[in-house]
C-alpha cells in the first residue's frame, strides 16, 4: 500500500517525530516485513519533486543481515533478486540510476521530478557516506 504500490520496492516511510533516519528505516523493516535489520548503514538521500507539488526526501539505508523471520505483511512481500537480474522496469524510473552506487558501496544524493510515475529529471551525484 503507500507511494509505488504495485512497484519492486524496498520498505519505507515516515520517520516519527524525534526519530532519526536511521531508526525510522530499523522500524519501517520490522514493521513492513517483522525483521530486525543487523549492520545497518546509510548509502544516500534522495529528493523527490511531483509537479504536482508533493515533494519528498528519502534517506537510504542498507543493511548486512537481520535476525527474525522475513515475513509477508499488508505493507510487503519480501522478495529477493540476483544482483545482475535485479527487475528494474517493475521499479520506480530513478532506481536504475543509484542502486548500482548503493550495491557498489558508494555513496550518492540523487534529485528527481517526476510527473505521476514519468520521471521527467534526474541527476545523481557521488556524495561521502555518513
Amino acid at each position: 500500500t503507500g507511494l509505488g504500490a504495485g512497484k519492486v520496492n524496498g520498505p519505507g516511510g515516515r520517520i516519527d517525530p524525534g526519530e532519526t533516519d536511521e531508526a525510522g528505516a530499523v522500524r519501517e523493516v520490522e514493521e513492513e516485513l517483522l525483521v530486525t535489520p543487523t549492520g545497518v548503514r546509510k548509502a544516500g538521500e534522495l529528493f523527490f519533486q511531483f509537479t504536482d507539488g508533493y515533494a519528498l526526501h528519502g534517506a537510504v539505508y542498507t543493511a548486512t543481515g537481520f535476525t527474525g523471520t522475513l515475513t509477508e505483511t499488508r505493507e510487503a512481500a519480501p522478495l529477493w533478486f540476483p544482483v545482475d537480474a535485479i527487475p528494474y522496469d517493475d521499479m520506480w524510473a530513478d532506481d536504475r540510476l543509484w542502486f548500482p552506487l548503493m550495491l557498489a558501496g558508494r555513496g550518492f544524493t540523487g534529485w528527481f521530478v517526476f510527473e505521476g510515475d514519468a520521471m521527467l529529471d534526474a541527476r545523481v551525484s557521488p556524495a561521502p557516506l555518513d
